[in-house]
């Protein structure tokens, strides 16, 4: 088997776990519980987990991310005092909903994601305007 046929396979089989783990904790009755823990973790460890990915500015969360999971394409809107960034698709999401009613948004991607944007700036906002779960695409509000 080719790289690039392994690697999307690998992509693939990451997303199913995390779909599945969500899943598993939502029929457990733990998920809130579970993913507001975590939360705190990712929030404790942003900056460290940034450093181990490359990512030196919080833009780099939306686009370093993206080349290591390949789950979600984000497009970045700069503004005044920060960004906006924005995603039309995303394979976590899409693999969730046909395995679950339970959202994997938060646990596995937004509070990571803003672990990270806090740990390189922790006078940045995060504040996420809509997700695909719900609505039509991701949008989050960056602002330093």
């Amino acid at each position: 088997m080719d790289l690039e046929k392994r690697v999307k396979i690998l992509e693939t089989a990451y997303a199913g776990i995390q779909a599945d783990a969500v899943r598993c904790f939502d029929k457990q009755g733990v998920l809130e519980r579970v993913t507001e823990q975590k939360r705190k973790e990712q929030l404790a460890l942003g900056k460290q987990q940034a450093e181990r990915f490359g990512i030196q500015k919080a833009e780099d969360v939306f686009t370093r991310l993206p080349e290591i999971f390949n789950c979600a394409t984000w497009e970045i809107k700069r503004e005044e005092v920060g960004f906006t960034a924005q995603s039309k698709a995303c394979k976590l999401c899409a693999m969730a909903k046909q395995m679950s009613k339970a959202s994997p948004c938060r646990i596995y991607c937004l509070n990571p994601m803003e672990g990270m944007v806090k740990g390189i700036n922790q006078n940045s906002t995060f504040e996420v305007k809509e997700t695909l779960w719900d609505g039509q695409k991701c949008s989050i509000e960056v602002r330093e």
